[in-house]
């Protein structure tokens, strides 16, 4: 589904990603884990098309998307969560998810599966409980369940999500990664960022360590699920590291 080769990007000619490569099947989770300024978010921006890469390929279904502007990424099938969450403060709960969905083409069939407000609202009810309130109104869980709705929306064949359990507490940690396998089960290939492997582990096929913008260890999910030794080994030598 989503084949990185060779990927690297970075800032003012500064290069923060170095010449990775990087698989997700759809209907699976790949983790990205390490520290802050591995190269995480610039990692999402590049696939997302919110920054271009200096070299490499992105290619979704054997499709090359590279360096394509957001928008165009979007509508190839890409679904980006931001971390931070960014909602719109003075917009409805409502309104966010009116301007969000984007109905299927006729003749669409390359998407797994289509998502409409209903169905959203189905599968996250506390926002249905919130559909009147404004963004600012929203607690961190919420404002983080309505950022994923909104990527949603969009039905997308692969979800980047960039630290999505940022400053949550351990209970909607729990249900943000409860949803996560959810999403992969419906056919979607997801691309997690996290700082830590704790709760990624659980739900992902790979994992894959990144030091400094360079990949240092991949591993599957069985194995790190079986012995996580190397996987924290890894990130406690890219602790070091920086």
């Amino acid at each position: 589904m989503l084949e990185l080769t060779g990927l690297t990007a970075g800032y003012h000619g500064g290069t923060v990603l170095h010449s990775l490569d990087l698989s997700v099947p759809a209907g699976t989770v790949h983790a990205v884990v390490g520290h802050n300024g591995a190269g995480k978010t610039t990692l999402v921006h590049t696939v997302g098309g919110l920054m271009r890469p200096s070299a490499g390929t992105v290619t979704l279904d054997g499709r090359d998307v590279t360096g394509r502007p957001a928008h165009r990424i979007a509508r190839a099938g890409v679904g980006l969560v931001p971390q931070g969450r960014r909602v719109f403060a003075g917009l409805t709960v409502d309104e966010h998810l009116r301007l969000s969905y984007r109905p299927p083409r006729r003749g669409d069939t390359t998407r797994p599966s289509v998502w409409t407000p209903a169905r959203v609202l189905e599968l996250l009810p506390r926002l249905g409980e919130r559909r009147g309130n404004r963004g600012t109104d929203l607690s961190g869980g919420e404002q983080q369940m309505l950022a994923l709705a909104r990527a949603l929306l969009g039905s997308p064949r692969v979800l980047l999500l960039d630290e999505p359990t940022e400053g949550l507490a351990p209970v909607l940690v729990r249900q943000v990664h409860a949803l996560v396998a959810t999403l992969a089960d419906e056919g979607i290939a997801v691309l997690l960022v996290s700082p830590s492997p704790a709760r990624a582990v659980e739900s992902a096929r790979a994992l894959t360590v990144l030091t400094s913008g360079r990949m240092t260890l991949r591993m599957s999910g069985e194995e790190a699920r079986a012995d996580a030794t190397a996987l924290h080994a890894a990130l406690e030598l890219t602790a070091t590291a920086v």
